[in-house]
């Protein structure tokens, strides 16, 4: 059997994925989507430790891990200290690649003087509107906004530790067109295989069922090989 465990992005939570757990479910899917702990002065390296707290509690031999936007840094080192465990990572619009780099150090210089000017010099940056995550529909818009929270700039700034365990597991990259940053470069670079989606970059609110439709496909890939 295998478990997925989708891990959130920067200022979502465990909801974030929604509406895609119940299509997985209906496919006879395990899920388990731990919630990062975003209300304290935390790093990259706290959000780890509870990802792997999370794949540790799966039941089933073979776990799928599957991050969203900032959490892309997060599965892959969770990945890197459970490789017995995860048999496949799954970046959607992940960001992401080698030993030592962090969201602060792959972003273009204006996203972070920005995020940085947000957090007005403290740990924690303010949720953005539902606009910058490409979600427009006024419904989906007012509900996305009633559950963003503020999230650690730590986190942001803190570099991955990586030994290497992670790039001998086979990986998956969703990227979103139009792009807003080089999602599909990060993809290219780590060596993953990548598939576009047409969307905005939360897709798993607008998209479920094409983001289903390719964790369901690495699932059956996963049994027969």
């Amino acid at each position: 059997m295998t478990t997925f465990v989708l891990v959130h992005g920067a200022w979502h939570g465990s909801w974030a994925w929604d509406r895609v757990i119940p299509l997985l479910a209906q496919a006879g899917a395990h899920v388990i989507t731990p919630a990062l702990t975003l209300d304290s002065d935390v790093g990259l390296h706290d959000h780890v430790d509870e990802v792997v707290t999370a794949i540790d509690t799966a039941t089933d031999r073979n776990v799928i891990l599957v991050g969203h936007s900032y959490a892309g840094l997060v599965v892959r080192q969770a990945a890197d200290r459970r490789p017995e465990r995860v048999v496949h990572v799954v970046l959607v619009e992940g960001w992401a690649g080698a030993d030592g780099v962090s969201v602060a150090g792959l972003a273009p210089n204006w996203f972070m003087t920005r995020i940085r000017a947000a957090a007005g010099g403290g740990w924690r940056i303010p949720a953005p509107a539902p606009a910058l995550f490409g979600i427009t529909d006024p419904g989906d818009a007012r509900w996305l906004e009633q559950r963003l929270r503020g999230h650690p700039l730590r986190s942001f700034t803190e570099p991955t530790l990586l030994c290497g365990a992670v790039d001998q597991i086979p990986g998956t990259g969703i990227y979103c067109r139009p792009q807003t940053f080089p999602f599909a470069r990060f993809i290219a670079e780590i060596g993953y295989r990548p598939f576009a989606l047409d969307g905005p970059h939360d897709v798993m609110l607008s998209h479920p069922q094409s983001v289903a439709g390719i964790l369901l496909t690495l699932k059956n890939e996963n049994l027969e090989a």
